[in-house]
């Protein structure tokens, strides 16, 4: 029988059908301080039945993959945001497309993270979910801001903010939360606040939407 984890614990499940992996994930979480790992979970079915036989203590954020058989994670974090509003998912994937991306985002992820982030960035990425922030892998912050700035993409009901614009170049560069508050003079919740407001936009947004909205095209920052 598992122990039950400190109240103090940031609670994990991990949603992933590569079982070695999920294992060494959980490795990994149950091996940081203040991180516990209380469910790893293989599919959409398992993790809906997992997920409700844990209602005494729900897990604070769940790491979720997306290419798993029969039901995808996509499909799954939008049934589990549906369910439990209050659990925090990260997608963990090996996904780049935009569409993958923009999917999960508008299911309901909080970020989206490749599986070749180190622990450290996981880990990392995990305390940001968990307080409220947006962790996004360097490559994918690109990629959102390359969707911003193309006019061959839907113009935005919102526009990036130039402080948005500058949150997200610097995660481009792989720079922390903490490293993006000193460069831009702002606090780590504001910078938090920038992505969320990021996220919220991208959520609105799909190829469909487009047509039916009066839209500026997004002028694009110099490099």
């Amino acid at each position: 029988m598992k122990k039950e984890p400190p109240k103090s614990d940031i609670t994990v499940c991990i949603v992933d059908d590569d079982r070695e992996l999920s294992a060494g994930l959980e490795y990994i979480i149950n091996s940081a301080k203040g991180l516990t790992a209380v469910g790893v979970f293989h599919s959409y079915l398992e993790t809906l039945d997992g997920l409700e036989n844990m209602n005494d203590r729900l897990p604070d954020v769940i790491l979720m993959d997306i290419g798993m058989k029969g039901k995808d994670g996509i499909a799954c974090v939008r049934e589990v945001k549906r369910l439990y509003p209050s659990i925090h998912v990260i997608m963990q994937t090996i996904f780049t497309s935009d569409d993958k991306i923009f999917d999960s985002l508008r299911a309901g992820a909080v970020g989206y993270i490749l599986k070749n982030t180190t622990k450290e960035k996981l880990i990392e990425a995990i305390k940001e979910a968990h307080e409220g922030g947006a962790p996004m892998t360097g490559s994918i912050a690109k990629r959102v801001l390359t969707h911003f700035q193309s006019p061959t993409q839907p113009s935005l009901i919102e526009h990036l903010s130039e402080r948005e614009r500058e949150v997200l170049q610097l995660l481009v560069k792989g720079h922390s939360y903490k490293i993006i508050a000193e460069t831009l003079f702002i606090s780590t919740f504001t910078v938090r606040h920038h992505l969320h407001n990021i996220y919220q936009k991208l959520h609105v947004t799909s190829r469909g939407e487009a047509v039916a909205k009066v839209q500026h095209e997004f002028p694009r920052t110099s490099s």
